[in-house]
């Protein structure tokens, strides 16, 4: 019988090297790879290797090296046709039925593949034309140098109805050959088929061996029905089966150095993946659908726990519950999902063109993991001041572990949830001097808004201030943010509030407020305070009343309209704001004093720092509002 390389292809990409070859090879994971006795000569020290991400194995001591089909010929002496019916056994794939219309069909599919790469490398060659202009300097906008774009092979598809139709026809495609592909729409009232794709920037959507089987268009024209459009679904692409960028993410994750496990991403839009992979992020992103079942097993087989890193904003977190729900029964030991939310309701897009790679690295290593998430979307589904509230959110959790096949993971999901929840509700112990208001949690951990290892620079920040207490001007801009919600509308994306307006301490705070902010369309005090104290602030709570209250002067008064208040407010924070950027810049300044010139900007950076905080003290920053 003879296969086809799709057949071949999707027994593959259904299949985990090291799960089969793990079945008469004692295997034991060694940073990347798996690493045991070779099958095929004896020896004391492993030299034998199973690398998942490139779905080969490499045996040193016999210089053998191949696939699974390989591994099959090679230790149970089997055909090439007897391994690859075994493998699709394993695999839940039905053998090709020996039929010459599937034949045909092949050769129909063969055809179409060929006609979209040629559309390919049309598009490509428009861009550059005098016709792609526009959409040149809009990609140069976006922070995508011509540099890039031959590497994720962008395009441009003019405005006018029929220039790519017109182009490969010449090049002897027919019409129906075109439409069948997805390149050409028809009409219903039966007129001349037209483009499809006009006056959109191309992204071509790759297989996961990176051969084109589709596209995407981002339109030009701001007043397009569409922003965004893909093809139709056609008989060399399945929405639901691909993921864009797969094929550029495998390059990246088989690259990384051996002993390294980059995190395997996955992003809500082309744009967001091609800044991944510019960051040097494996990065996939779903076709605007939300993942399926395939498109998981498809990430798991490359990576045990994929990254979900969704945007910030109500839509971004609406898709991740959503895919939460979808995977839930799924997970399994080695299978499951974290989650990483970009700062200030950006885009991975936006924090790699305004901070760089290195920041936007950073942020979507910040990941929560799937118990943790599940429990934070269901506590924070409704204010839990009543009885009858909280014993709601504990029925959710249950039902949620209930969700999963796994038995022994639903067991323990069941365990880690309620833990969870009889840690939000515990009562607080009476404080000792050396304690402060902290309250333990599992494994060590203070409870709140999030799980936080005393380890971690966030729970160093934390155990810091229950000894020294808040810095009163940070405690008096979060007081007044508390009190006055609308005031923050300004300074969401700010990265100096989701530090906690300048006090460690107050991170945690912050960013909850901030979320809470981008997501309602009304935020009041007292909902704001019932949500607060619902997540574990109220010790919090109390330690900013406190500490607001110590200054000398009052830094935010209260005898004054809500106008000069706010006003007040902003001032402040924008002080604040310049003296943790004037730290941050004498801190960078101390290990580059070469000379003079060095010392005295040195001299000047403290200066203007240790004024501006003697005026934050004083109160005098809002003197002209005479108030």
């Amino acid at each position: 019988m003879r296969f086809d390389e799709r057949f071949i292809d999707e027994i593959k990409s259904r299949l985990r090297p090291s799960d089969l070859i793990g079945k008469t090879v004692k295997l034991r994971k060694q940073g990347r790879e798996f690493v045991g006795l070779s099958p095929f000569t004896k020896e004391k020290t492993p030299s034998f290797y199973v690398n998942d991400e490139k779905g080969q194995f490499f045996d040193f001591s016999s210089g053998k090296t191949g696939d699974l089909i390989t591994f099959l010929q090679e230790t149970q002496r089997l055909s090439f046709t007897e391994a690859v019916e075994q493998l699709a056994a394993e695999a839940g794939v039905a053998l090709p039925a020996v039929d010459p219309r599937a034949v045909e069909q092949e050769k129909v599919r063969q055809g179409l593949s060929e006609w979209l790469e040629l559309a390919a490398q049309w598009f490509e060659g428009e861009l550059r034309r005098p016709a792609g202009r526009e959409a040149r300097a809009y990609l140069e906008k976006r922070g995508l140098p011509e540099a890039d774009w031959a590497r994720f092979r962008l395009g441009f598809s003019p405005p006018g109805r029929t220039a790519l139709k017109d182009y490969l026809i010449t090049k002897g495609a027919r019409p129906g050959e075109l439409i069948d592909a997805g390149l050409l729409i028809a009409p219903e009232d039966g007129g001349a088929p037209y483009d499809r794709f006009r006056d959109r920037i191309i992204f071509p959507i790759g297989d996961q061996r990176g051969r084109v089987v589709s596209f995407g268009g981002r339109a030009m024209d701001p007043q397009a029905r569409a922003k965004y459009l893909n093809g139709p679904e056609t008989s060399v692409f399945h929405k639901g089966h691909l993921l864009y960028g797969l094929a550029e993410a495998r390059k990246i994750l088989a690259a990384a150095p051996s002993g390294d496990s980059p995190p395997l991403l996955v992003v809500e839009g082309y744009m967001d993946a091609i800044a991944c992979h510019r960051a040097n992020l494996p990065a996939v992103a779903p076709m605007g659908t939300a993942l399926t079942e395939e498109q998981m097993e498809m990430l798991w087989r490359h990576h045990p726990e994929p990254t979900l890193s969704f945007d910030g904003d109500r839509a971004g977190r609406q898709a991740a519950a959503r895919t939460m729900d979808r995977a839930l029964p799924l997970l399994k030991p080695g299978k499951s999902f974290k989650f990483a939310i970009v700062e200030g309701g950006k885009d991975p897009d936006e924090v790699l063109r305004e901070q760089g790679p290195t920041a936007l690295q950073q942020q979507l290593a910040a990941t929560t993991g799937f118990a943790d998430a599940l429990f934070i979307r269901e506590r924070d589904l409704e204010a839990l001041d009543t009885p009858e509230r909280r014993a709601g959110l504990k029925g959710r959790l249950r039902a949620a572990a209930n969700v999963i096949f796994d038995k022994d993971l639903q067991q323990a999901y069941r365990e880690a949830l309620l833990q969870r929840f009889d840690q939000l509700f515990a009562r607080a112990p009476r404080a000792q001097p050396d304690q402060g208001r902290r309250r333990p949690g599992p494994g060590g951990r203070w409870t709140g808004p999030a799980w936080i290892e005393p380890s971690t620079p966030e729970g160093k920040a934390a155990a810091k201030r229950l000894s020294r207490g808040l810095d009163p001007s940070a405690a008096a801009l979060a007081r007044h943010a508390m009190d006055d919600p609308q005031v923050l509308d300004d300074h969401l994306e700010d990265a100096f509030t989701a530090k906690g307006f300048g006090d460690p301490g107050l991170v945690a705070l912050a960013r909850e407020i901030i979320r809470l902010r981008l997501e309602a369309d009304h935020l009041d005090r007292d909902a704001l305070q019932r949500h607060l104290a619902a997540c574990g602030f109220s010790a919090l709570l109390t330690d900013i009343d406190r500490a607001a209250a110590t200054s000398g002067a009052p830094l935010l008064k209260n005898d004054v309209s809500l106008d000069v208040r706010r006003s007040q407010w902003s001032r402040l924070f924008a002080a604040l704001s310049r003296v943790a950027a004037l730290d941050d810049a004498i801190d960078a300044a101390k290990g580059n004093l070469r000379g003079r010139s060095d010392m005295a900007a040195f001299e000047r950076l403290k200066g203007e720092r240790d004024a501006l905080k003697r005026a934050i003290r004083a109160g005098t920053i809002w003197a002209e509002d005479g108030s």
